[in-house]
């Protein structure tokens, strides 16, 4: 059955692999029936900044509190016409695409901007008014898919299990699990390019084919196998219960099954 998918790609040069990789996404997306949209956060010369402009009428002129304005703009349509715009995309979308260089470890400034302006308080986080009830596995974004595709300028050794830099999934963990699965999307393991900076015309097309196969699995793939926060796991829904995975400590402690994150 075709589905709504939502490209958001951070990349300021047209000739970029990241641009390149994008139209491959969207190439392969619409040959599969899927409706695409899209948001160039570059192209759109996105404000990336979170601060008091984005709400257009405040609750307190006294002292700027983020979360008290973002629930209060979002329930009352208070925010600004770029931020309903991107929320509106995203709540048409059965999966979420997100495609971006990675730069000192996590997502470029403009792409961090887009999740903090547009997960607002009673959307992607304070989900029906509830506090902390509705997150990790709930939420808002319940029952959307997320994959992250990334590009990475070190070789893929430097992010092995052992690597200088760390396992690539365990970098991405604010992002995956901080950022999606907190706001109830399931998270598919990440695809990458590793060595993009020495990237020749034979490993772009192993990237394009490699990125063409993954999409595939968009719908289908089994996603990061991250612990819900209501499945009894966290008693207090706060720490893990001391029985669970008592060997792992950390990002490997969240996870039902961590050997893709070593």
């Amino acid at each position: 059955m075709p589905k709504t998918v939502l490209i958001v790609h951070a990349h300021p040069e047209p000739r970029s692999l990241t641009r390149t990789l994008v139209e491959v996404t969207k190439t392969s997306l619409l040959a599969s029936g899927h409706r695409v949209i899209e948001s160039d956060l570059y192209g759109m010369n996105w404000k990336a900044v979170f601060d008091s402009d984005d709400f257009l009428k405040r609750e307190d002129e006294s002292r700027l509190s983020f979360i008290r304005e973002s629930g209060s703009a979002y329930a009352n349509a208070t925010q600004t016409p770029d931020i309903q715009e991107e929320q509106a995309k995203l709540l048409q979308a059965d999966a979420v695409v997100f495609q971006f260089p990675l730069w000192w470890f996590g997502f470029p400034a403009i792409m961090k901007g887009w999740i903090d302006r547009v997960f607002a308080y009673g959307l992607a986080y304070g989900y029906k008014g509830a506090g902390n009830q509705y997150r990790y596995g709930d939420g808002g974004f319940s029952g959307k898919r997320a994959l992250l595709s990334v590009t990475v300028g070190g070789p893929r050794e430097d992010y092995g299990a052992r690597g200088i830099n760390g396992s690539l999934e365990q970098i991405l963990f604010p992002i995956t699990h901080g950022s999606m699965f907190f706001s109830g999307m399931e998270v598919l393991p990440t695809f990458a390019v590793y060595s993009a900076g020495q990237i020749t015309d034979a490993t772009v097309d192993l990237a394009e084919r490699g990125l063409k196969e993954r999409l595939k699995g968009l719908f289908t793939d089994t996603p990061i196998p991250f612990r819900h926060q209501n499945g009894g796991e966290y008693p207090d829904r706060h720490q893990l219960a001391t029985d669970i995975a008592p060997e792992h400590y950390g990002i490997l402690a969240h996870l039902t099954d961590p050997e893709g994150f070593l």
